[in-house]
């Protein structure tokens, strides 16, 4: 289905992604994990999974991303589970192909560098690292194993620097799928934008070395809807190629998003107004914002 996304880009068009997947989940009751937060649900409450697929389809996504974000590579190393991760992403792929079977919704596969978060919080725990050539082969596996189910494009999620987010997006170019690029930041103490949770990486330098990769689509995503402006506007130095934003609104306090200062998807939609003219043809939502949001995108943008 991705060529359907591409003759849209191609034309000119929008194109809608789907809201936050596992923030749903978990707004539907299913049980979030402390440290894997919302992978085993795949496997453990696959009817949540799929209904928030359809619901995202329903309301007028064209790209659904798979519950894939949580089956981190390096976090599932660290609690001994590489390969419970396979059969994971294999499942959460088919929940994901299911809900979007005689559709024209591409299904992604998400892939992002999460580690080991401190209970109660968002900051992640950097008590383990792995060399270049380690981090290279769990995240090589991660991705040949979601090309090998099928899925239509790659989306790198919650980019954050030049060496985890460096190494496991290339490693998903080499798959040969179309990969779009999420870069995740948040303002240091100085008012800089660096990497979400790596205030030792600053956004330029992120979206430079990333943006060489020579990916699909590149995006800010996961970041303040008040950031999102500043940050692309720092990623279009570099990227002039298809340009998303899906932003997140609340925070994690692990292993449960906190639903508080959630954006009215009016005002949702007013922020994307001014991203479209920054460039923007690709709208959708991250965590804590849910299919009303994506509603109001489709309405307002989908073509």
């Amino acid at each position: 289905m991705y060529r359907n996304v591409q003759r849209k880009l191609d034309a000119g068009q929008n194109i809608i992604l789907d809201g936050g997947t596992g923030t749903d989940i978990q707004r539907r009751g299913a049980p979030m994990s402390g440290e894997t937060w919302c992978a085993d649900v795949n496997l453990t409450h696959p009817e949540i999974v799929q209904m928030v697929h359809e619901d995202y389809i329903r309301v007028g996504a064209d790209v659904i991303c798979a519950n894939t974000f949580a089956t981190s590579a390096l976090s599932f190393n660290v609690y001994g589970r590489d390969k419970e991760l396979l059969k994971i992403d294999a499942t959460a792929v088919a929940i994901a192909k299911k809900a979007a079977a005689g559709t024209q919704v591409a299904v992604a596969g998400s892939i992002s560098t999460m580690r080991p978060v401190a209970a109660g919080s968002d900051r992640t725990l950097k008590d383990v690292e792995w060399t270049e050539p380690e981090a290279r082969e769990l995240f090589r596996r991660k991705a040949e194993n979601l090309a090998v189910t099928g899925i239509d494009l790659i989306m790198m999620e919650m980019m954050r620097d030049e060496d985890y987010s460096l190494f496991a997006t290339e490693t998903a170019m080499a798959t040969g799928l179309p990969v779009w690029v999420g870069i995740s930041v948040e303002r240091r103490e100085d008012g800089k934008l660096s990497g979400f949770g790596r205030n030792d990486q600053l956004l330029d330098d992120i979206a430079r070395a990333l943006s060489a990769t020579g990916p699909a689509a590149m995006s800010i995503m996961h970041t303040s809807p008040n950031d999102t402006d500043e940050a692309l506007q720092i990623l279009r130095k570099y990227w002039d190629g298809p340009l998303a934003a899906y932003p997140e609104c609340g925070y994690f306090k692990s292993p449960n998003w906190q639903f508080v200062d959630v954006i009215a998807p009016d005002d949702l939609v007013a922020k994307a107004q001014d991203w479209q003219k920054l460039g923007v043809s690709i709208f959708g939502g991250c965590c804590g914002l849910g299919p009303g949001h994506i509603a109001a995108l489709a309405k307002e943008f989908k073509q």
